[in-house]
């Protein structure tokens, strides 16, 4: 929900945090108090910031995305990507297209 919860202000922000309240009534049926526990969470995290009842973010989506990805190879796989792949590719297979673009990746990303 966190996930949804943030698309929901990226969409909207700068935002006040009485529209964003109806805004998550209407999408998620959630209770002005839902809103404000989730909205304290990600502001807490440094997501989001509330400030003077306009909420606007302080990290772009991306940064989002690869935050939680950081969080669940961590949580899941002990933080390990080679681990994370190897799992992954036991039920997927990858394309041609896949294999160039993760090698160029690898390649961008690699420590010298």
């Amino acid at each position: 929900m966190e996930q949804k919860f943030a698309d929901l202000i990226w969409e909207n922000e700068p935002i006040s945090s009485g529209e964003l309240v109806k805004l998550c009534e209407t999408e998620f049926s959630w209770k002005k108090s839902t809103t404000y526990t989730m909205l304290k969470r990600l502001c807490e995290r440094k997501i989001f910031e509330n400030d003077k009842g306009t909420v606007y973010s302080l990290m772009k989506k991306q940064e989002f995305h690869a935050m939680q990805g950081e969080e669940f190879l961590k949580e899941t796989f002990g933080g390990s990507l080679p681990c994370f792949f190897a799992a992954f590719t036991r039920r997927n297979k990858l394309s041609m297209k896949e294999i160039e673009e993760l090698q160029r990746l690898i390649d961008e990303h690699k420590e010298e």
